[in-house]
């Protein structure tokens, strides 16, 4: 079976290489030159690559880690949780032949595209460069906050992105599929339902 066979791959005539595409609560590695795409509104991609081996993957995490009954699972089972979605990323470059000292990241996201809701982008972000700090790894890049949804591209072995920033029309469709994830999550840990992926 092909590895993250889960995961949708595309040909885009724009792009020299594959294309795989990550939802919430997802992530991808490749050793081989890819390109990761996906769509962030107030969820964060934390891209990350070996410099050296050019070994690299995002992840698409939508909360930081589980709260209420799943809190006690601070690790979560899930790439939804970025406390989960940030290990697992890590240790499958590394697992790869990826070197700490040489893994180059760059940080998307978490925009606040929900008004009068509890600002869910500004945790995500607060929270993952907390963690980045604690692991003694410092974004060279950060595209994150304001109040735009966003399509990352990025392109595994050289580490460059491409960036677009989303209008009013695709930012209301984007906050309407993210309040639907939410609550389909919400809906899963408040039954103890347990994912297997």
């Amino acid at each position: 079976m092909m590895e993250f066979g889960h995961i949708r791959r595309l040909q885009d005539a724009r792009f020299p290489h594959e294309v795989a595409v990550i939802m919430p609560g997802e992530y991808f590695v490749s050793q081989d030159p890819m390109i990761v795409y996906t769509v962030l509104g107030s969820c964060v991609s934390v891209c990350i690559r070996d410099t050296v081996l050019e070994i690299g993957g995002m992840n698409h995490f939508m909360l930081a880690t589980p709260t209420g009954d799943a809190a006690p699972d601070r690790w979560g089972t899930s790439a939804r949780y970025g406390s989960f979605a940030m290990e697992v990323l890590i240790n499958e470059i590394l697992k790869r032949g990826g070197r700490r000292n040489r893994l180059e990241v760059k940080v998307f996201g978490g925009g606040r595209i929900c008004e009068g809701v509890s600002n869910v982008g500004e945790q995500n972000v607060a929270w993952v460069l907390d963690y980045l700090e604690q692991e003694g790894l410092c974004p060279v890049k950060a595209d994150v906050g304001d109040i735009f949804p966003r399509k990352v591209y990025y392109f595994t072995e050289s580490g460059r992105v491409l960036l677009k920033k989303l209008d009013r029309i695709e930012h209301l469709a984007i906050a309407e599929d993210e309040q639907v994830y939410h609550s389909t999550l919400a809906r899963k840990i408040s039954k103890g339902d347990v994912t297997l992926f």
